[in-house]
């Protein structure tokens, strides 16, 4: 399937290509086949160069009763590496000595992009340790890793539907009218997410594997912050952000609201409920654990049966919900109290998949001197839009004047 890396690379640019057409063009299921393509290329390809890893390191491998020697154990790492594409392995050991040791980046490694301003960037981040911190992102993010993520070109106008048709009974013979679908269209922008990243390693005594373990855990959980924060609360174009799920109008009817100095209650939950239409049953409540923990564990209904539920999964972690919706927990909204503040939503439901992340799948970095301390700082640039394509599942609770 594959010969090398550059033969995967031209393989997986060209499914970039055709799925980028076919979102153009207004195909969305095409468009999503297209995406798995991409996403089955890349596991065939892991799984490939593992396999061309694993043989290597048996062929050269002995077996000894005694513990390999010092010598033996190089020469399987090296074949390790050599079994994967050298140009990988060189883009890999050249990044860590650019962020360590502040050493030039070969060009062939060099951000080549018109739309990030090259001043701005100074090596692009290697596609295996991207990899890695894509997964670490889905692993941490608890907001991140449910929304839907898309990988247009900024400026690609994307197509979304406003409405769903309706099956009307007729008879044997008989027609109906024919329905036009009511669609609409959201337009990705170029909004730079930049984060400073801090890679604390003793240089002289630094491994590859260690390194790129750092690394991958600062950018992640640094870019996973800011990026579920503008989910949340981003203001759009205004400040070269996403567009927050917050910042929008929740539907008529949809914004509950409790009067200064008050408590939430049961028929506040009850109320909120009865405003999410039908249809969105994956929508969740998000709220800050605090105001979960103090205003509704231990909240009981009309007949003293609790609302709030906690289970523990076969992976050991709870899981929170109330009258039987599940609760993420949310950092980006603040805590209830009776003294907070008027026209602020404390908690709302929404589906969250009906948010919609695009970015551009490439994440590079830059080293600089911070003049006022002196000191050498490395950040991670990326390129991010986001907006809520529908909003009929949008329930705010929100404190009003009294």
């Amino acid at each position: 399937m594959f010969k090398n890396f550059e033969d995967y690379k031209a393989q997986r640019d060209t499914l970039l290509d055709e799925a980028e057409g076919l979102a153009t063009d207004g195909k969305m299921d095409e468009y999503s086949a297209k995406v798995d393509e991409v996403h089955k290329l890349d596991s065939d390809y892991t799984a490939f160069a593992q396999a061309q890893a694993d043989m290597e390191a048996l062929r050269t491998s002995v077996s000894s009763p005694n513990v390999i020697s010092n010598k033996a154990k190089d020469g399987i790492i090296k074949s390790v590496e050599d079994s994967i594409d050298n140009s990988e392995i060189d883009h890999r050991k050249a990044f860590m000595n650019y962020v360590l040791k502040g050493e030039r980046m070969p060009e062939q490694f060099m951000n080549a992009d018109a739309t990030t301003v090259a001043s701005e960037v100074g090596a692009v981040i290697p596609t295996t340790v991207l990899d890695k911190i894509i997964e670490k992102m889905e692993s941490v993010g608890h907001i991140y890793s449910r929304v839907t993520k898309t990988y247009f070109k900024g400026g690609v106008t994307v197509p979304t539907s406003s409405a769903k048709p309706t099956a009307t009974w007729t008879t044997e013979s008989g027609t109906t009218d024919k329905q036009e679908k009511t669609t609409g269209s959201v337009t990705f922008s170029y909004y730079k997410l930049r984060c400073v990243v801090a890679v604390s390693i003793a240089v002289d005594n630094v491994t590859l594997d260690i390194f790129e373990k750092t690394i991958i855990n600062n950018i992640s959980e640094a870019m996973v912050k800011a990026i579920e924060s503008a989910i949340i609360n981003g203001t759009g174009s205004a400040n070269n952000q996403p567009t927050g799920i917050l910042t929008e109008t929740a539907p008529s009817g949809q914004t509950i609201e409790i009067t200064e100095g008050n408590s939430p209650t049961y028929a506040t939950i009850c109320s909120a409920e009865g405003a999410l239409p039908e249809g969105y049953d994956s929508a969740v409540w998000l709220m800050k654990k605090k105001t979960y923990m103090e205003k509704f564990v231990g909240m009981v209904d009309s007949q003293g049966q609790p609302i709030a539920r906690t289970s523990v999964g076969i992976d050991g972690k709870p899981s929170y919900n109330l009258l039987g919706r599940e609760v993420v927990f949310c950092e980006n909204v603040p805590a209830f109290s009776t003294s907070v503040s008027a026209d602020t939503t404390f908690a709302f439901i929404f589906r969250l998949e009906d948010y919609m992340l695009n970015t551009n799948l490439n994440v590079s970095m830059k080293k600089y001197t911070d003049e006022a301390t002196d000191d050498e700082m490395r950040k991670a640039i990326m390129l991010v839009d986001g907006k809520a394509i529908d909003i009929n599942s949008l329930v705010k609770v929100v404190v009003k004047n009294a």
